[in-house]
């Protein structure tokens, strides 16, 4: 349970506030500082860069797992602190993809290194507990800017609130990560891809693709519906909490019906959500898409990794490792198409389409073994 709930902390700093402080911060720069939805999504896709090169590089070197999460971990709270400390945009953009860095070197190590540890417990709902942590992340973050808009705090008060959070995490957990016993390499030898592991990346980059474009936007999406912060706030942390819910359910449900059967149902349950505020305009679509993204983007990350244990074994860390990079690159292409959409004057709903016949498509892909 200790390396659980350690697993559970990093996660959700890597995830909630590395990865995506800037979906519930967005509403307030806009306001504060007039950031539009292109230069949204240009920082957003910043982001998703630097977790492109993080997942490259932890596939490409052989770290201690133990102190490349204590550095992503660092390198996080940091660089969101200093977002707090400037409003110059290139700094933004060179911020956030170190961010997006660190945020993949924290998911890829913290994922095999605490599983390799959980595993030979045979107890599924310590793995749902280690990847609710992405979830919770989610879930103090909107939180905190919920809080924060309520007393009319500027979007820089967020970043450093959320920078400190990150550190207080960090000095908490620093221990647990010890490097004093590490085991044998988890990235194994062997550098042979299957068909079965090639399309699992496929799938995997599939998915990222598909569910980047309300994760980052949503918030923005129900600003545009209701402009009362008391309201439109409450979407990134509904998102969050379902995740939660979902991620221990799943955990246990997996057990039964297998991680793949998982990740096909939760992935069309994706796409329902993603369409959602396309055929139903308004709050309750906004809802229904949080609920449904929210309640299966994090279970798709955990039944993956399951996945990828499964397929390639003791050489899992290197298919983990290459599933986020393609992860990363859709999340690159979304943000990227939702920017030339809005700079041509159009919405969210041709990006979101497309999103969603992309997560049916790579859903069929994981059919069969």
């Amino acid at each position: 349970m200790r390396i659980a709930l350690a697993g559970l902390a990093a996660l959700a700093v890597a995830m909630g506030i590395g990865r995506f402080a800037f979906t519930p911060i967005l509403p307030m720069m806009q306001q504060d500082l007039g950031l539009s939805v292109a230069a949204g999504g240009w920082l957003a896709s910043a982001n998703y860069a630097g977790y492109l090169a993080g997942a490259l590089w932890a596939g490409a070197m052989r770290v201690d797992g133990a102190r490349a999460i204590r550095a992503g971990l660092a390198a996080i709270g940091l660089v969101t602190l200093a977002m707090g400390l400037t409003t110059n945009f290139p700094a933004w953009i060179v911020l956030r993809a170190i961010a997006g860095v660190a945020s993949a070197w924290v998911l890829i190590h913290t994922s095999s290194w605490c599983l390799e540890r959980l595993a030979p417990l045979k107890r599924p709902l310590l793995s749902g507990v280690l990847f609710a942590g992405v979830g919770k992340g989610l879930v103090v973050a909107g939180l905190v800017c919920v809080l924060l808009m309520s007393v009319h705090a500027s979007s820089a008060t967020a970043w450093l609130v959320l920078g400190a959070l990150s550190v207080a995490i960090t000095a908490a957990v620093w221990r647990v990560f010890d490097s004093s016993n590490e085991k044998t390499n988890a990235f194994g030898e062997s550098r042979r891809w299957t068909w079965a592991q090639a399309r699992l990346v496929l799938a995997y980059g599939g998915y990222g693709f598909g569910y980047i474009i309300p994760a980052t936007f949503l918030p923005v999406m129900a600003r545009q519906v209701v402009a009362d912060p008391a309201v439109f706030g409450w979407a990134w942390p509904v998102f969050g909490a379902a995740a939660v819910a979902s991620t221990l359910a799943v955990s246990l449900l997996s057990e039964r019906y297998g991680s793949r059967a998982a990740w096909i149902g939760s992935q069309l349950t994706m796409a329902v959500g993603v369409a959602a505020p396309v055929f139903w305009p308004g709050i309750g679509g906004i809802v229904l898409s949080a609920l449904c993204v929210g309640g299966t983007f994090v279970v798709i990350t955990m039944v993956g990794i399951q996945e990828a244990r499964i397929v390639a074994g003791p050489h899992a860390a290197l298919l983990i490792a290459a599933m986020t990079a393609a992860f990363a690159g859709g999340q690159i292409v979304g943000p990227l198409s939702v920017s030339a959409i809005a700079g041509a004057g159009g919405g969210f709903s041709a990006a979101l389409l497309i999103a969603c016949f992309v997560l049916v498509a790579s859903a069929a892909a994981l059919r069969g073994r």
